[in-house]
Order: C-alpha cells, then structure tokens, then sequence
C-alpha cells in the first residue's frame, strides 16, 4: 500500500464503507454500504445526514453458507417504495464467486432498523426479455418518475473478461420489471476502459423537470471515476437516443487534495434542499492485490452545485472536492 495522503478535505465521512447509500425518509437518514467482508448487509439512521458517522450499525441480514447470496454481498441500497421498506442488492456463490446477481429483501414492519427483513429472491425480468440477470449482473437502483418505477443496474455482455454496461427497465412491482431492458450507456471513452471496461453504480437525482444519472466507469483502483448521463424529464426514458452522455468525467481522482478512485455515489438532500453526493474514494494511489479486496474505499460527502443558463447554457450539476461536507 502506498503512502495515505491527508489533506484539508480528505477526512472520511465513514470509513471503510464502499459503494455508500443514503436517503431521507420520515425525517430521518438512512446509511447503507458495502462492508469490507462482503457477507452481511448493515443499516444506520440519524437525525441529521452529518450524524450518521457516529450512529450506531446494525446487521440487518446475513450471507448464506452457501448457494445464492453467499459471496460478494455487494452494493446494497434501502428504498421506500409505496410505503415498504425493500433492499436492493447484490451477491453471488460460494462455488462460483463471480454468479452476481440481483437480489432483493423486504421489511415486515415500518421500522427496518428493528423489523425483519425476509428474502424476495432474485429481480425478475420482464415476460419478454429472456437477456436480462442471466450473466454478472449488480449495482441496481430504483427511482420514481412521472407515476411510475424505474430499475437501473449494470450487467456485463460479451464473452471472456466481459464488459459492464448500463440499462433501465420500467417497473411492474418491486420484485418485477414490466419492459425489457433498455442499453443507457456502455464503455464508450478511453476513461472507461482503464483497466477493464465497465459502466456500474448508477444513482439518480433529478431537478426543475431534468433527470441525470450518475455512474461509475474502469477498474476500481485510481482510475475509477464518475460518468453522467441526462434527460428531459418529458421524454420517453426508454428511448436510448433521448439521453445524452457527457464526454468526459465528472468526477475524477485529485492526488493534490487526496482522493483516489471516487465512485459509486448516491445522493440525497439537506433539510434547506441543497443537494449533496455521498461517494466513496481512497487516500492513496497504490494498492496492493486485487483492488475489490482492498478495505481502505471511505464514504464522503460532497455539496452539488448547479449550473444555469447563464452560465453554461444548460441545467447540470458540478462536483467539486472544494464542497465537502463534515470534514
């Protein structure tokens, strides 16, 4: 491992939780990460976004022994969905460690800190689509729009090291798409093709009628970064030509102010409606082994910013490492 570099903005938020979830419900937060074991799923709460740091963990749920959801217990992210509480993520097999696939959980009560969690098995395609989760297939999110539910997620096409794409689906319920997947985005750009190519960890945010999504692109070591794609909230979200993808990375590793491979964001919103960036990043550049099994990715917390009109002709959001919060 290579020298932790510590500047005036590196401070974790939270320290080894990757692929970091948060969202506002009832007046209160929610936190949800990847662990470093990848064998269970936790959840935190707190008043305030910023008090989730020091907020009690609890183990909502375990990895199985074997079979189904037995390794790699990845991404998880907690949604309230027609006032249920469910839990998006994903896991793969002790005797095939690389068989991700989506799977989902549901609370049985209203409080998913103290009420039981039960298994909803695997996301299920719609009755039309015989392509969707049969190969590596992880990193979903759900976000509603317009009256109806649409699921996101990364899946890799192809043969031998496979590549990571982007697609969507409508929902028909919480353990069910309705469409066929539609293809968002694949490793297009030289900086989604470092290492391996891949396009994972969509998280969605949306304002004054645009949606955007957020992704993550390369291999998780210092290349990892941050892609985005966006769309009037007035077209078909199903139409692949209706969204546009940005050239270049929105977010990227900044070895003077010390962060390495950001990624994997969500977002949520102070009580004032600003809307901020929960994203994990490491403090040094050099990582020893296989990067997926380094434990050090931290959860950070970074202010968005908006464009205008005035300013670069469109409505965007900006991230710079100059907004983060909680330091």
């Amino acid at each position: 491992m290579s020298t932790v570099i510590t500047t005036e903005y590196n401070t974790p938020f939270i320290e080894q939780r990757a692929d970091p979830y948060v969202c506002c419900e009832n007046g209160k937060y929610y936190f949800t990460a990847s662990v470093p074991a990848y064998d269970s799923i936790v959840l935190r709460r707190a008043d305030t976004l910023e008090g989730l740091a020091a907020a009690e963990e609890i183990t909502v749920w375990k990895k199985h022994e074997s079979g189904e959801m037995s390794k790699h217990i990845w991404a998880p992210e907690l949604h309230l969905m027609n006032g249920e509480w469910y839990i998006y993520f994903a896991g793969g097999r002790t005797d095939d460690i690389w068989a991700i696939r989506p799977f989902i959980l549901k609370c049985t009560g209203s409080d998913p800190m103290k009420d039981t969690w039960i298994e909803l098995g695997k996301m299920q395609r719609s009755d039309d689509d015989i392509y969707s989760f049969e190969a590596f297939s992880l990193d979903s999110t759900v976000f509603f729009h317009n009256g109806e539910w649409y699921y996101v997620w990364a899946e890799k096409v192809s043969v031998g090291i496979q590549i990571s794409n982007l697609y969507i689906a409508r929902m028909e319920s919480p353990t069910k798409l309705s469409t066929a997947q539609v293809l968002l985005t694949t490793p297009d750009y030289d900086w989604e093709r470092q290492g391996i190519w891949v396009n994972e960890g969509p998280a969605v945010i949306q304002k004054d009628g645009k949606i955007f999504i957020t992704y993550s692109a390369s291999s998780t070591g210092e290349y990892y970064c941050m892609g985005m794609l966006s769309i009037d909230g007035s077209a078909d979200l199903l139409d692949p030509r209706a969204w546009k993808k940005e050239r270049y990375p929105v977010l990227v590793t900044d070895k003077e102010k010390g962060f390495f491979g950001p990624g994997h964001n969500s977002f949520t919103k102070l009580p004032d409606g600003t809307d901020v960036c929960i994203f994990h990043a490491r403090q040094y550049e050099k990582i020893e082994g296989n990067s997926l099994y380094d434990p050090n990715r931290h959860a950070y917390v970074m202010k968005v910013q908006w464009t205008d009109s005035s300013d670069h002709g469109e409505l965007r959001p900006v991230f710079k490492y100059e907004n983060i919060l909680f330091q």
